[in-house]
């Protein structure tokens, strides 16, 4: 199983995150993004979307995270990153396309850079416009998951949904951005981040 990534990608966070709550071994291959390894040719003939991760596995090569867990779920299905109620199961797929659809895409690398570049913004309007999309999708995610009865977003063990949020608190703190609005969270991520599994993963330990 081979992993290309790039560390503080929240995208690759996020599978490299499954990988180990699911005990899988994989091999790390670094795709700099800063440096445009995303955009070689070598790449591109990997994955034509020039995105990290892209994760090959028994001759198949899957991109787009969310898929990858999805992937890795069913064809490696213990432990599981799904609660066992279908309700449950779709009230966590929805925290994690809060996070993975609603937030992240608007705060990623390449839309930074466009509007720094081609649209002529300054980084004090980037900056206003990543933390405001933060604040937007935090506060909501917050509200869902405050009066939960769980010791995380939707069950008492890791699910997809810590899995998509730790990493964008990691981008969010890179930001800057205050977190004391989110004391349920940041509470969640506390106890993510004291298990292997997300230690192992986050980008400062790749």
């Amino acid at each position: 199983m081979k992993l290309y990534d790039y560390p503080k990608s929240s995208a690759s966070y996020r599978v490299r995150i499954a990988l180990n709550v699911k005990g899988l071994t994989y091999q790390s291959h670094c795709v700099s993004l800063l440096d445009g390894d995303q955009k070689s040719d070598a790449y591109t003939a990997l994955n034509p979307s020039g995105l990290v991760p892209t994760l090959v596995d028994n001759g198949q090569t899957l991109t787009q995270s969310l898929a990858i867990i999805e992937y890795l779920e069913e064809a490696y299905p213990s432990p599981s990153l799904l609660p066992a109620a279908y309700a449950a199961r779709a009230k966590c797929r929805a925290l994690a396309l809060d996070i993975a659809c609603d937030i992240h895409p608007l705060n990623n690398l390449r839309v930074l850079k466009h509007l720094t570049g081609p649209m002529g913004h300054s980084e004090d309007e980037k900056l206003d416009w990543y933390l405001h999309w933060l604040r937007v999708g935090f506060s909501a995610v917050e509200k869902k998951v405050e009066n939960t009865q769980t010791a995380f977003c939707c069950d008492h063990i890791p699910t997809l949904a810590d899995i998509c949020l730790v990493p964008q608190l990691f981008n969010a703190r890179r930001f800057n951005l205050d977190l004391a609005p989110y004391p349920t969270l940041k509470e969640i991520e506390q106890r993510c981040l004291a298990l292997p599994a997300f230690e192992l993963a986050h980008p400062d330990n790749v």
